[in-house]
């Protein structure tokens, strides 16, 4: 019987699952949904989700991961069984070889965690990789060649940032501030601006149709609706692109800071190929308009987005079985 290979995005508000041959076979929210009277798993993923404010009070919508971190073992075991067995088939009976992508500042603590889990969810073997050196794999970089790469992976509780050589990182940063964070200081801004209440889904279609981190010469507009926190009545406005910038523009610079960090910190050899090569962002949030333009602003290297920077990770975690396998060969032949 032949050898299944899975690569898993573990991400703090979806999961993707990628299998070797097959590509990504899987992606659902990071969402299970739990009885509260009886402790039971009602559904997990999609069905979850879309279980949330449709459900009696006793049902609640758990995340069991925060910041790219497990929060809850025992439902997070769950749920990744879930999801192994319905990327591979419940009737396929060979345990997979399954990695783990992993923020880049990990403790031990937590990396343990994340392997006790895959081990009790059904793997035969566990491997965990660095966030930034999956999406540089998934992203199509050789990352065996001595030259410098710089990743920015933008996910939606961490923003994971490393100059990669070698097959290894040299430098790398983990800040907690990412895609979900732009979607609260939309929120905030609302509030203090506008004296209006929106929820999480309508902050992030503002963020999606006319968000920007970089003023732009053509000003969008879009129409709100939420709850007057003066009234209590609905109240519809319009904002403007422009606005957006402004209620951004302390996360997307805290991101900017965090690179520039990373770039200051970078051996001068590397950071040079850097500077040809330029930074490559992944991730969901790095889709924010006009973020890889601030970069670039702000560095004065080229930053390019790449191709499928949702998906990119969750490749590149998949991938890096062959790059151990590779690796282990090379050392035979030695």
């Amino acid at each position: 019987m032949f050898n299944i290979d899975i690569g898993i995005d573990l991400g703090t508000n979806s999961v993707l699952v990628y299998i070797k041959g097959k590509g990504v076979v899987l992606k659902e929210p990071t969402v299970v949904a739990i009885d509260r009277d009886t402790d039971k798993i009602k559904a997990i993923g999609e069905e979850a989700r879309l279980m949330i404010g449709r459900t009696p009070g006793n049902i609640v919508a758990v995340r069991p991961l925060k910041q790219g971190v497990i929060s809850d073992y025992a439902i997070t075991e769950h749920m990744m069984r879930y999801f192994i067995q319905k990327a591979i088939g419940k009737h396929t009976y060979k345990k997979p070889r399954v990695c783990i992508c992993i923020p880049s500042k990990a403790t031990e603590v937590e990396i343990k965690a994340v392997q006790d889990v895959a081990f009790q969810a059904g793997a035969r073997e566990v491997y965990v990789v660095e966030e930034p050196l999956a999406a540089a794999i998934g992203s199509g970089i050789d990352i065996k060649k001595p030259a410098g790469n710089m990743i920015v992976d933008i996910g939606s509780g961490t923003t994971n940032i490393a100059v990669i050589s070698l097959g290894g990182t040299v430098v790398s940063d983990s800040i907690k501030v990412a895609g979900d964070d732009f979607d609260e200081a939309i929120i905030k801004y609302m509030r203090k601006k506008h004296n209006l209440l929106i929820g999480n889904r309508t902050a992030e279609d503002i963020k999606l149709q006319i968000g920007t981190c970089f003023e732009e010469a053509e000003t969008k507009r879009m129409e709100v609706r939420g709850r007057n926190l003066v009234t209590g009545l609905p109240k519809t406005i319009e904002i403007t692109s422009n606005e957006t910038e402004e209620a951004l523009r302390e996360v997307s610079n805290s991101i900017v800071d965090s690179i520039r960090s990373v770039l200051e910190q970078t051996p001068p050899e590397l950071a040079a190929d850097i500077a040809v090569r330029g930074i490559v962002m992944t991730g969901g949030g790095c889709l924010l308009e006009g973020l890889d333009v601030l970069v670039e602003s702000k560095t004065g290297i080229n930053t390019i987005t790449a191709e499928d920077p949702m998906t990119a990770v969750a490749i590149g975690t998949g991938r890096y079985l062959e790059f151990i396998d590779d690796e282990a060969k090379d050392r035979i032949e030695y």
